[in-house]
């Protein structure tokens, strides 16, 4: 049986319910966040679940990014919205003069 995270911290289950089930679920919950207007959702879903989670994301211009994949699924950010690049500073050691 497989939980399916709601929100961090907490985690559903379905007992007698079958893998097609948990998938709608899944697809709905992440739906419902995008419908909402939420500018990132982070989301675990099942590796069965990521095509339709990818093609649903397209149609709410949203983009996808995942994050890790393994055998139980894979975790997937989705993101709206221009999103500025992270700037870092970067010191560098001062040049010595040539002396020759």
């Amino acid at each position: 049986m497989r939980h399916i995270q709601v929100e961090d911290g907490l985690r559903l289950r379905f007992p007698g319910r079958d893998e097609t089930f948990n998938e709608g679920v899944e697809i709905g919950l992440i739906l419902a966040q995008m419908a909402s207007g939420q500018s990132e959702i982070t989301a675990r879903i099942a590796a069965t679940t990521l095509a339709q989670a990818r093609t649903l994301a397209t149609q709410m211009k949203y983009r996808v990014h995942v994050v890790r994949e393994d055998e139980g699924g894979a975790e997937v950010m989705f993101l709206t919205g221009s999103r500025r690049p992270v700037l870092t500073l970067v010191h560098s050691a001062p040049v010595a003069a040539f002396a020759g």
